[in-house]
């Protein structure tokens, strides 16, 4: 069995309003298999934007390397 630990991440349920294209087009995706559910689309475009804002104010000299 391997010491290390796995922390599992706490998961938070919040309400938000998307217009429908959104909408459509996370199930366009999750019946292509791309995603495995909506809420998972959600996560990974919000993991992405957050990732993609962090290496540009890295980038401006926000942070330093």
């Amino acid at each position: 069995m391997d010491d290390k630990k796995v922390k599992k991440r706490h998961m938070r349920n919040i309400t938000i309003n998307i217009p429908d294209i959104y909408d459509k087009n996370l199930l366009k995706l999750q019946k292509l298999g791309m995603i495995p559910s909506r809420s998972e689309g959600v996560r990974l475009a919000i993991r992405n934007f957050l990732q993609n804002e962090y290496k540009n104010l890295k980038i401006l000299g926000y942070f330093e390397e």
